[in-house]
């Protein structure tokens, strides 16, 4: 599927094409936001970079896009329903939810520091339900929409080294698992994507100890794939009505093999 054909059927799909992105200044995030803006898709942008959230508007803005956008912390519950709620009063309404917003921590399991676990549970797993909470309200109202929830392969490759991220990444998985359930029936579908490396600013803020940080910054320049092919495939497996999104190909296999062989 084309990255137009993507956004085609998304469009079609929810013709009243409003969105709202958390981590939505760089990264998956920024690109996601490119693709629907052009296809005319009204968008909310939260970061809580406010620099990058202005240079993400601005592009967008040469680009013919009118973006709302809200420079705040996904880890803070009111902060995210207030910018999601401002967001569907300026614009009519919601659906799709992307949460994007992501950090990463790395280091074994006994000496990643307390303030580590707490700093990487309130944006990947806290910010994630924050973001459910304040956008699904909104979706039952309109009786349709979509919740995309960005975890990680690494929520289920369960690499050494990477336990906080790890743990965070697998409960998001099994939390839009369980949202998926909830919403059968009432129109609303739930989707979680789970990509490998690509190319991203995700290590600009990794807290990790020399060693792990070159590791992963090894692997991910190595990946050959970038945020735009990212936000292509799973803006396209999200329109198709898949709840997992594995992403490239070949972490599929992996994927599978975890789910038969844990």
């Amino acid at each position: 599927m084309s990255e137009t054909q993507a956004v085609t059927i998304l469009s079609r799909r929810f013709p009243g094409k409003r969105a709202f992105i958390t981590g939505a200044a760089s990264g998956l995030g920024r690109a996601i936001a490119t693709e629907l803006a052009a296809a005319g898709w009204q968008l909310g942008l939260l970061d809580v970079s406010a620099p990058r959230l202005a240079e993400a508007e601005a592009a967008l803005r040469a680009a013919g896009a009118m973006p709302h956008t809200y420079a705040g912390d996904v880890a803070d519950e009111a902060s995210v329903a207030t910018a999601v709620g401002d967001f569907v009063h300026r614009a009519g309404g919601l659906h799709v939810m992307v949460n994007n917003a992501g950090v990463a921590a790395a280091g074994p399991v006994e000496t990643t520091p307390p303030s580590d676990w707490r700093w990487i549970t309130g944006i990947n797993l806290f910010g994630v339900v924050w973001g459910c909470q304040a956008a699904v309200p909104h979706l039952r109202a309109a009786g349709t929409g979509l919740v995309l929830n960005v975890a990680s392969s690494a929520g289920f490759a369960a690499a050494p080294q990477m336990s906080a991220y790890n743990a965070t990444k697998a409960a998001v998985i099994s939390l839009t698992e369980t949202l998926a359930a909830e919403l059968e029936g009432t129109g609303i579908q739930a989707s979680v994507a789970m990509p490998g490396f690509f190319s991203t600013h995700l290590l600009a803020t990794m807290r990790a100890p020399d060693e792990q940080r070159a590791m992963a910054q090894r692997i991910m320049q190595s990946s050959g794939e970038d945020a735009t092919s990212a936000a292509r495939a799973i803006l396209g497996a999200a329109a198709s009505g898949r709840l997992h999104i594995v992403w490239p190909g070949k972490y599929r296999l992996a994927w599978r093999l975890k789910r038969l062989f844990p």
